[in-house]
């Protein structure tokens, strides 16, 4: 809906611009030099016209690749709590093993790996502790 030619160009709208060159440059069609150098030249130019300039050379993003909805649970967290069940099914493994070959069952171990260290993870699910971004990734 351009008025007429020269039509100024607003940080939105330059803020998306740098958001598609971001875009680009994940899915390899840009190197680092070349993302930084027309991000550089998207926040120099005042107009619409020189915008679609930056992109013109790149092929449309589509929209099936917007990103998706964050998991409620950090990628840190759901590392530590897929250990906790492999761990906790080794340690199952190793005592019915134990227990099969003694004829019998024997003093359930396992409980003093898989509770205290469960409990622990339960805790930082629930109550949300840790489920941000550390302060020295955010300052990066």
């Amino acid at each position: 809906m351009d008025i007429a030619t020269g039509t100024r160009a607003s940080d939105a709208e330059r803020a998306h611009v740098v958001e598609q060159l971001s875009r680009h440059l994940a899915e390899g069609r840009l190197d680092l030099a070349e993302y930084d150098e027309r991000t550089a030249q998207v926040y120099a130019t005042p107009t619409r016209e020189a915008l679609a300039v930056v992109l013109s050379d790149l092929p449309k993003l589509s929209k099936s690749t917007a990103p998706t909805k964050p998991s409620r649970f950090p990628i840190w967290q759901r590392i530590e709590g897929s250990a906790w069940f492999g761990v906790g099914l080794l340690c199952l493994g190793i005592w019915a093993a134990i227990s099969l070959a003694a004829g019998e069952f024997t003093y359930f171990w396992p409980f003093w790996v898989i509770v205290p260290w469960g409990a622990v993870l339960a805790f930082r699910a629930l109550t949300g502790w840790e489920s941000t971004t550390p302060k020295h990734i955010r300052t990066m």
